[in-house]
């Protein structure tokens, strides 16, 4: 076990993540500045872009690096990534920003796998467990310190300057990298018999297909207010790029809470219960956010609103590597969590460019869409996820 190697990874990971942080934050009011109100569809646009890097292209440039050294692969992505993220602050045309991020997000896509495929090879089994917590604590520290950052960096400088954060970002995250020693994949790492087992029980795992429909109540919460957070702020309550910062701040707080008390939940409720609940708190947390701006919208009430859907994420994408494990076939650990990756990130096709479309609607019209779909999502889960169905899959997998 190289925990030298892995703490050196687990920085780099770190560092590129604050650097996306505060590049969601920047690509926001970039939109807003170049396009006003249609920031939203621009926005939606570009987060697209990202998704269909992730679905699409990833798995093309993985099978096409796989050959190539993987100290290459990722202090390559990281050094596009960083010029992509430079260039962005002297853009003056839409179509500019797609193309670049579409650059920046195919790095992203190429980066991602390589990275996670090192990990279980650096620690053993428990310490395989503990470094899927440290890489979800990563993933909400950036959701909520990353947009925080953001708000005291603006104090200070223009939007612009959180771009040139961005790519010191990614420069770090490269030489970070450069300088840690990899091992090599293991051979039965790319066997496809077990990459096709692990897809494939997203179609027979009653639990998996609930996780997909989890995954979905996540996408269209995400996608709401990482898209039309800056319309809501800026157009419908009047405020400042520091108030779009600190908006985005309280969803990753409300995801950070639940992280931070995971363990206990756990134990105390358990996986399935767990997650279950996870789009309920969204259905609610919509419906409340909805009623309440429809009597005295404001500032207090949209980021009390932001935390509650940040925790009703991360009730669902928390628990789910727990899930994976238990769910997974026989040696196909890493291939049950990258396909959970890319079916994840699948959603995002659908839920961000309906998130876009729907910024120039009325808030409460878009808040109580947002808590309907949940809503459909959270009874679709329960039914799927039932002990009894469970218990079949798993006498019909032992015959």
């Amino acid at each position: 076990m190289d925990h030298a190697s892995y703490r050196r990874l687990f920085l780099a990971q770190v560092v590129a993540l604050a650097g996306t942080g505060l590049a969601t934050v920047a690509l926001a009011l970039l939109a807003y500045d170049l396009a006003a109100d249609r920031a939203g569809q621009v926005v939606a646009t570009a987060l697209t872009i990202k998704m269909l890097a992730y679905v699409g292209a990833g798995p093309l440039l993985t099978a096409a690096l796989s050959r190539a050294p993987r100290k290459a692969v990722l202090v390559g992505a990281d050094i596009v990534r960083a010029l992509a993220v430079a260039c962005l602050p002297f853009v003056d045309q839409v179509w500019q920003v797609y193309v670049l991020i579409g650059v920046l997000q195919c790095a992203s896509a190429a980066f991602t796998p390589t990275f996670q495929a090192i990990i279980p090879e650096l620690v053993d089994d428990r310490g395989y467990t503990s470094a899927l917590a440290l890489s979800r604590l990563a993933y909400d520290l950036e959701a909520m310190a990353a947009p925080l950052l953001a708000s005291l960096v603006l104090l200070l400088v223009p939007f612009g300057g959180l771009f040139a954060l961005t790519a010191l970002g990614f420069a770090a995250s490269a030489l970070l990298v450069a300088t840690t020693a990899l091992p090599e994949p293991s051979p039965g790492s790319r066997n496809p018999r077990r990459a096709a087992a692990s897809w494939r029980a997203f179609a027979t795992d009653r639990r998996l297909m609930a996780l997909m429909a989890l995954n979905t109540a996540v996408a269209v919460v995400t996608a709401l207010v990482l898209v039309d957070t800056v319309v809501f702020v800026r157009s419908h309550l009047g405020g400042t790029d520091t108030g779009v910062a600190l908006a985005l701040a309280c969803f990753g707080a409300g995801s950070m809470v639940v992280a931070l008390a995971l363990g206990t939940l756990v134990e105390r409720f358990g996986t399935r219960a767990l997650m279950l609940a996870g789009p309920v708190v969204l259905t609610a947390g919509a419906a409340a956010v909805a009623l309440g701006w429809a009597w005295a919208p404001g500032p207090l009430l949209l980021g009390a609103g932001w935390a509650v859907l940040g925790a009703g994420c991360a009730l669902v994408a928390a628990p789910t590597g727990r899930l994976l494990r238990e769910a997974a076939p026989e040696g196909g650990l890493a291939g049950v969590f990258a396909a959970q990756f890319s079916l994840s990130h699948a959603c995002f096709l659908l839920t961000y460019p309906s998130a876009g479309g729907a910024a120039g609607l009325d808030p409460v019209m878009v808040l109580a869409g947002a808590g309907v779909i949940t809503g459909v999502c959270a009874l679709v889960a329960a039914l799927l996820w039932r002990p009894d169905a469970v218990a079949a899959d798993r006498t019909a997998r032992s015959r």
